[in-house]
């Protein structure tokens, strides 16, 4: 009997190829605090991780306007970017909320403008999969090929999966820079407060640093101490001023 293996192979080394992927991503986003820098890794790591693909490029929204957009080859920026036009296979995938795809942009007839502009880039076929990032924000990851009919199925499940995870991955990035925010607005008010600002003006006199890098003295020194930032601050105060006293 013969027994045709060549399918279980292709699907496990999708699948292996896949989850190098999300691992990949996951490390070179993961610390990331810019939207923009996150989109920019999310498009470079895809289009360098998965076979077939030529390109990669993200869509934006940010309370329905169009918003970031990124593009592993600058050349191919327009595509993703819906300033030049909203009618393109990602505006689809977002308003849909599925995935679409076009296996061959020569016989496409949903997009003229768009697929013409594809074509003339060297672009023959296009995956784009909705994703959602928080409240405010939501996208389509595109995956584009250089060749007709090579986006397959195992490309579709992938673009699924990808889309799943990087929107867990930027809704992260926007967390993370979020309370970045927050923590220096808080940094801000904490320089002109009372004795944490009386003692962040005498780490700067002693030292010639910035107010921001005497904070960061101060809390270095709280962490240290296990003792409340506010505390650090009047024990500074109050040797400097035995030491006048003095």
């Amino acid at each position: 009997m013969n027994l045709d293996t060549d399918a279980p192979v292709v699907a496990t080394v999708g699948v292996l190829e896949t989850a190098a992927l999300l691992r990949e991503l996951t490390a070179g986003l993961i610390t990331v605090t810019d939207f923009d820098d996150a989109l920019a890794a999310l498009v470079r790591i895809t289009r360098d991780a998965v076979a077939g693909v030529s390109w990669c490029g993200f869509t934006a929204l940010r309370a329905g306007q169009p918003a970031s957009a990124a593009a592993s080859d600058p050349r191919l920026a327009g595509l993703d970017d819906l300033r030049h036009g909203p009618d393109s296979p990602a505006m689809d995938a977002i308003r849909r909320r599925e995935m679409v795809l076009s296996e061959d942009l020569g016989r496409e007839r949903r997009w003229p403008d768009w697929t013409s502009r594809a074509v003339d880039l060297g672009v023959h076929g296009v995956i784009s999969a909705p994703l959602d990032v928080d409240d405010h924000v939501i996208g389509a990851i595109n995956l584009y090929a250089d060749a007709r009919d090579a986006l397959t199925t195992q490309h579709q499940l992938t673009a699924m999966l990808l889309a799943e995870h990087a929107g867990l991955l930027l809704a992260a990035v926007r967390d993370r820079a979020r309370q970045l925010e927050v923590a220096g607005e808080r940094d801000a008010s904490l320089l002109h407060e009372g004795v944490v600002g009386q003692a962040i003006g005498v780490i700067m006199t002693q030292r010639g640093c910035p107010a921001a890098e005497a904070l960061e003295v101060l809390r270095s020194a709280a962490s240290s101490l296990d003792i409340p930032l506010r505390e650090v601050a009047e024990r500074l105060v109050r040797t400097v001023s035995r030491d006048r006293d003095n």
